[in-house]
């Protein structure tokens, strides 16, 4: 009798975000002059932004375009 062959599914690879560099498609929330999460939308990006503004309005928060390399203040 055969014994079943087990395979394991590897997951994909993530994409590595380095701290020191930043991105080069898409946008980003920089909380107090850090590269944070990373979005496809400007809208997703501000909406992150927005939320963690409502609950922390300490904080610095800024929507970094990386295809324009502009950063705006999110208020």
């Amino acid at each position: 009798m055969k014994k079943p062959i087990l395979s394991i599914d590897e997951p994909e690879p993530k994409k590595i975000l380095r701290a020191d560099r930043p991105p080069t498609e898409g946008f980003v929330t920089i909380v107090d002059g850090h590269f944070k999460s990373e979005f496809d939308t400007v809208d997703a990006a501000e909406a992150s932004g927005r939320k963690l503004k409502s609950a922390y309005p300490m904080l610095q928060i800024e929507i970094y375009d990386a295809a324009n390399k502009v950063r705006t203040l999110l208020s």
